[in-house]
C-alpha cells in the first residue's frame, strides 16, 4: 500500500504543478500543493489518497474511492441512507419514477428499463469480513441480504463502477452545482482537512479554497514577507489580520507569528492571512480584485486543456474554448428511488436529449455542441480527458466506430458550448429542470461569486 500511495501522491503533485500555469501560481509552489489531512484510525486495507480535484479521500485496498449516500430532502420526500441503518442501495432494479422530484409523477417507466442496473450494481457496497471490528468512526452495518457493510460516521460505504484507475473520483463530488433541487447524489468520503479550528476548506471552481469557519474567505498579500506582515495603517482599513489566540500552535503548513508585541497572526505556507472588510458574502473572491491580493488554496484546480481560455461574463469568470465560447457541464439525476445519475455517456441519454432538443438528437447537436478534441490532444491530468462519443446516441462510441466524435470530457463527462452564445455570453446557464441542477446545463464557472453560485 505504501507503493500505491506514493504513486498516487506523485500523480497528484504533478497535476498540481501543471495547474500552476493556469492558476497563476509558480510550478515549485504548485508542486507542494497537496492538502494535508488529520490522520485517524482505519480498519486494515483502507487508506487515504489525494485526488487532484477533491483533495484527500478514503479508498479501499485497490485504491477505489469510498462514497456515502446521505439522506437528502427532495420536493416530495427524501432519498438516500440514514445514519446507522441498513443501506437503501440494494439489488432491486427500480423500474419506475418515484415522484420525489416534481414535475415527474410517480410510476413513469424509466428509460432503458430492460437494461437498467440495480443500485448495487452501480454502487457496489464495501463489504466487511466476518472478523471486522469497529475502529473510530468506522463501523459495520448489516445489509438487508445479511451481508456486512462498512460504514463511516454511520453512513454505509460504496465504490463507483465509474472509477477505474486508483485515485479516480468520478462517481460523485463534494462540490455543489448550485441550487436546492439537486438529486440525492453520492459523495466521496474524506478525512478532516488539517486546518486549525478557526478555518475550513471549501471546494470552488478555482480549487480547494480556505475560508474561516463562518464561511468568509481568507486572503494573502504579495507585499508580505515569509511569516511577516507588512500590512499596516491604510492597509488595515480594508484588511483584518486573522488573529491566532494564545493557545494556537503551529501545525505543519500552518504557522503563527507575532505581528506586534503580544499580537499573533495565522499564516499558511508562510503567507500571513487576512479577511477582507468589504467582502459581501460567504466564499467571496472580491478581495482578490485588489492588486497583489489573493484567495488562499490548499490545492488549486487542475490544469485545463491547452487552448482553453478564461472569459469575463456578466455573472462571473467562465472557462471557454479556443474561440471564446463558454464551456458548459451537463448534470442529471433520475427520479427513481435509487436516484441514479444520468450525466455520464455510459448512462441513458433520454433525459439530456429531452432538454437539449426535445428528444431530437440532430437538434441537440446544433443546440448543445460537443467540444471537439484534436486526435493528438494530450490530457493534462486525470480530470480532463478525451473520449469518443456516438453523436446520435450520446453514448460512448465503440473503438473504430464510424462517425464517432473525439471530444473533451471533464470527469469523464463530455463538455459543451451553446449555439446562442457569443464570446463572453452565458445564455445557456441553468437551462433545464430546476435551473439545470436536476437535469440540465451549467456554465463552467472558474469564478462564480458574482452569481451567487459558489460551491
Amino acid at each position: 500500500m505504501k507503493k500505491l500511495w506514493s504513486e498516487i501522491a506523485a500523480i497528484a503533485a504533478l497535476a498540481c504543478a501543471a495547474s500552476g500555469a493556469v492558476s497563476g501560481v509558480g510550478a515549485a509552489q504548485a508542486a507542494r500543493e497537496i492538502e494535508g489531512y488529520v490522520p485517524e484510525p482505519m480498519p486494515p486495507g483502507f487508506n487515504v489518497i489525494v485526488n487532484e480535484l477533491e483533495g484527500p479521500v478514503f479508498a479501499d485496498a485497490a485504491g477505489k474511492t469510498l462514497y456515502s449516500w446521505p439522506t437528502r430532502s427532495l420536493r416530495n420526500g427524501e432519498a438516500g441512507d440514514r445514519k446507522n441503518t441498513p443501506s437503501n442501495c440494494t439489488d432491486k432494479v427500480e423500474r419506475v419514477s418515484s415522484g420525489l422530484m416534481s414535475p415527474y409523477p410517480g410510476g413513469l417507466v424509466m428509460p432503458d428499463v430492460d437494461s437498467r442496473p440495480s443500485c448495487q450494481a452501480v454502487w457496489p457496497p464495501v463489504l466487511a469480513p466476518s472478523t471486522a471490528q469497529e475502529v473510530g468512526k468506522w463501523s459495520v452495518i448489516e445489509r438487508s441480504d445479511g451481508a456486512r457493510q462498512w460504514a463511516y460516521d454511520g453512513y454505509p460505504l460504496y465504490t463507483s463502477v465509474l472509477d477505474v484507475r486508483a485515485g479516480d473520483v468520478l462517481g460523485g463530488s463534494n462540490r455543489k452545482i448550485g441550487g436546492g433541487d439537486e438529486p440525492a447524489i453520492r459523495k466521496p468520503v474524506a478525512p478532516r482537512s488539517n486546518v486549525p479550528p478557526a478555518f475550513a476548506v471549501r471546494q470552488v471552481g478555482s480549487g480547494r479554497m480556505i475560508v474561516m469557519q463562518n464561511g468568509y474567505s481568507v486572503y494573502s498579500w504579495d507585499g508580505d514577507g515569509a511569516n511577516a506582515s507588512n500590512c499596516a495603517k491604510e492597509c488595515l482599513a480594508k484588511w483584518t489580520p486573522v488573529p491566532a489566540g494564545k493557545a494556537a500552535q503551529p501545525n505543519g503548513e500552518w504557522t503563527v507569528f507575532e505581528r506586534s508585541q503580544g499580537v499573533r497572526q495565522w499564516a499558511f505556507r508562510g503567507r500571513p492571512l487576512y479577511t477582507y472588510n468589504d467582502d459581501p458574502k460567504l466564499r467571496s473572491q472580491i478581495g482578490s480584485d485588489e492588486p497583489g491580493w489573493h484567495n488562499v488554496y490548499t490545492m488549486h484546480a487542475p490544469a485545463v486543456p491547452s487552448g482553453f481560455t478564461e472569459r469575463d461574463s456578466h455573472a462571473g469568470i467562465v472557462l471557454a474554448d479556443e474561440h471564446g465560447q463558454t464551456i458548459y457541464l451537463y448534470s442529471c439525476g433520475d427520479d427513481a428511488l435509487d436516484q441514479l445519475a444520468c450525466d455520464h455517456p455510459t448512462t441513458p441519454q433520454q433525459f439530456r436529449l429531452a432538454v437539449c432538443g426535445g428528444g431530437d438528437a440532430a437538434r441537440c447537436l446544433k443546440t448543445w455542441r460537443y467540444v471537439p478534441a484534436r486526435a493528438d490532444a494530450k490530457s493534462p491530468n486525470r480530470i480532463w480527458t478525451t473520449i469518443d462519443i456516438d453523436p446520435m446516441t450520446g453514448r460512448t462510441a465503440a473503438q473504430g466506430q464510424a462517425g464517432a466524435m473525439h471530444v473533451w470530457a471533464y470527469r469523464g463527462r463530455p463538455v459543451y458550448t451553446y449555439f446562442n452564445d457569443k464570446p463572453g455570453d452565458v445564455n445557456g446557464d441553468a437551462l433545464g429542470e430546476f435551473y439545470g441542477t436536476r437535469n440540465g446545463f451549467k456554465a463552467f464557472w472558474l469564478r462564480d461569486d458574482f452569481y451567487n453560485n459558489a460551491g
